[in-house]
């Protein structure tokens, strides 16, 4: 059966609407959102499928979805607008502005290496259950106590949810405001954009309902076997807070408990045309708003962590910045300028400074290692530009 895809495509652009009519094969179940800017003007605006497999209900032009990890890059966009007002510095240390995160030898640890995924704290050494998740002062209390997995300086691994809560918090303590409060002064509001850190209640019943692919839970029940301390596994986890692919028919992301706390790593919660919006505006005047300058990007995406991580893995391996993810074999953007961040299951928002791109895809069909949904997306529009 083909998927009735809805909205709007440049001309030129077909190509790149055709890659995500494909996306929907053999996936009866499945939603999605693509959107594409290119110099601050919408040139691709589709949408197609179900947001709700249980009752049908049909995804919309305006149907938000959780963006898991494309979360820590809107996180990532408030630090570097931080930098660039003179509020923070990406090689101070992070207890200059939160001074109890300087316990157990974290005193060292500067900005930028907690954002690049190298402060030591990628898991909770002590299990967490969902009623500590959804209590922000003392998840980053339990943070700013433990001692690092690692020793400083000698390696990366990913923080898959810690790095929102540990960005966060020096957020709010420079801006005296919550990391979602201040993403919503600045971004969203200016910006006219539906993304959210924090879905508020009126608007849960919009959010799309999200599914898990056979392969992927799979390969998390692989992950489950191994030996403890599996600190990769327990990253997903924190213990016994979220099953290990985030969400099940009723639990995780799935949620409104979880998606209305503010859950910074990977809880927010955006259409696919504000992730464009909010990524085109890092590089060119969007709605008359661009949140971050030139220099700040140069300096921002400077590579920081590459390469195995510390409790090694297959490759291949992702790229960051300070905190952003750049171009790499894992996830290929349009270029080795790109920048952005994508998330578990299938999500992608990135922009393109030289081709002032901004990108948005969401999906609530989650898959794994075998999704090829955006990269040949990408590959269309690549090769329209």
């Amino acid at each position: 059966m083909t998927v009735s895809v809805a909205g709007e495509v440049k001309a030129g652009f077909e190509p790149v609407a055709h890659a995500f009519e494909r996306a929907f094969d053999g996936r009866p179940a499945m939603g999605a959102a693509l959107n594409i800017m290119v110099g601050g003007e919408t040139v691709v605006d589709l949408w197609a499928g179900v947001a709700d497999a249980r009752t049908g209900r049909p995804w919309l032009r305006d149907t938000p979805s959780v963006i898991f990890s494309c979360t820590k890059g809107l996180v990532s966009i408030l630090a570097a607008r931080l930098v660039q007002e003179g509020r923070l510095d990406y090689s101070a240390p992070v207890a200059r502005y939160w001074p109890e995160f300087a316990a157990a030898g974290k005193d060292r640890v500067t900005v930028g290496q907690a954002l690049a995924h190298q402060a030591g704290l990628s898991a909770p050494r002590a299990d967490l259950v969902e009623d500590d998740i959804v209590d922000w002062d003392r998840v980053v209390a339990a943070l700013a106590a433990q001692e690092p997995l690692w020793p400083l300086g000698t390696g990366y691994a990913y923080h898959a949810l810690t790095h929102g809560w540990i960005a966060g918090e020096i957020i709010r303590r420079v801006t005296g405001k919550s990391v979602g409060s201040y993403f919503q002064e600045l971004i969203t509001a200016p910006l006219g954009a539906d993304a959210w850190i924090g879905l508020p209640e009126d608007m849960a019943e919009r959010a799309a309902h999200l599914q898990v692919s056979p392969p992927l839970t799979a390969l998390w029940a692989e992950e489950a076997a191994k030996p403890a301390p599996n600190w990769p596994y327990k990253a997903m986890t924190l213990g016994d807070a979220l099953p290990a692919d985030l969400v099940s028919d009723d639990s995780g992301f799935n949620k409104q408990r979880i998606r209305a706390v503010e859950i910074p790593g990977a809880g927010g919660v955006a259409t696919a045309e504000a992730l464009a919006t909010i990524w085109s505006a890092t590089v060119t005047p969007t709605r008359s708003v661009r949140l971050i300058d030139d220099a700040v990007i140069a300096d921002a995406t400077r590579p920081q962590s590459e390469g195995a991580t510390v409790f090694g893995g297959e490759p291949p391996y992702s790229r960051w910045g300070y905190g952003f993810q750049l171009d790499s074999e894992a996830r290929r953007y349009l270029g080795a300028a790109s920048f952005g961040h994508d998330g578990a299951g299938g999500q992608v928002g990135f922009a393109d400074p030289t081709r002032q791109v901004g990108f948005g895809f969401v999906t609530n069909w989650m898959m794994g290692p075998e999704d090829q949904r955006a990269t040949d997306i990408l590959s269309a529009l690549r090769s329209v530009l």
